[in-house]
């Protein structure tokens, strides 16, 4: 561990194919002002310009991974298992760090009584010329507890650093939604969850098939029936489908 207000940050990048965006998730990882950094990129062998962009800034890798994958959440447990840092950070290819100071800033934010075991905060939505649209539609609450995601996922995951000794693997049982049920074991361990007050993401909005969008919702709706309970979990849906049918304007 290193010196309590000095954590090393894991930072890891799952790629393929990415040859449009991944540029800018490097740049926005190498021009950050605090060195403690530990960047990992997991390709499952793309086929695209992807691993000579990869190439362009080995520098600046500490640990590559090239090779054919089982999805998403199996190329991120590669990094994780690989991951030496304080704390992990997945920062998908296509999503970047907003500010070059905003890990500098994170670190600042925190106290000098220890490290939380959560650093989180929010989340701006950018265009592929990196152009700001919005801010996520769910911002993340001032006090996050595991039970804050019965609401759904109030932080999105790349903005939810978690400590590396209470990270465990990703559950594959999940294809889309994997992430959400991994930050609430996480948050279950967990007793100091830290709000940076920050903006720490750029992510690149890109629409997620409706075919796929089912089937994400579908598997989150099984994640917080295990977390919460099913009569929890019927309810909040009820709940939130009448809130849309009593909508004004509807």
């Amino acid at each position: 561990m290193h010196n309590r207000l000095n954590p090393k940050f894991s930072i890891i990048t799952v790629t393929y194919n990415a040859e449009k965006v991944l540029e800018d998730t490097i740049q926005s990882v190498i021009a950050q002002t605090y060195h403690h950094i530990e960047y990992i990129i997991i390709d499952g062998a793309s086929k695209d310009t992807t691993p000579a962009i990869i190439e362009k800034y080995r520098p600046y890798i500490h640990i590559l991974v090239s090779e054919p994958d089982k999805g998403i959440y199996d190329a991120m447990n590669k990094g994780l298992a690989l991951a030496t840092g304080d704390y992990l950070c997945f920062l998908n290819a296509g999503d970047s760090l907003r500010e070059d100071d905003t890990l500098m800033r994170m670190v600042q934010s925190i106290h000098s009584t220890g490290l939380p075991d959560v650093l989180y905060g929010e989340t701006a939505l950018v265009d592929e010329q990196r152009h700001f649209l919005r801010m996520r539609r769910l911002s993340a609450p001032e006090t996050l507890t595991w039970k804050s995601f019965k609401q759904g996922m109030l932080v999105c995951h790349q903005a939810f650093f978690a400590k590396r000794s209470l990270a465990e693997p990703y559950d594959l049982r999940y294809r889309y939604s994997s992430d959400f049920d991994w930050c609430i074991r996480i948050m279950k361990k967990s007793k100091t969850l830290h709000n940076t007050q920050l903006t720490i993401i750029d992510y690149l909005e890109e629409g997620m098939t409706t075919a796929n969008r089912k089937a994400s919702l579908k598997e989150r709706f099984r994640i917080m029936a295990k977390h919460y309970g099913w009569a929890s979990t019927i309810c909040y849906h009820l709940w939130f489908v009448l809130r849309l049918l009593t909508k004004p304007g509807q």
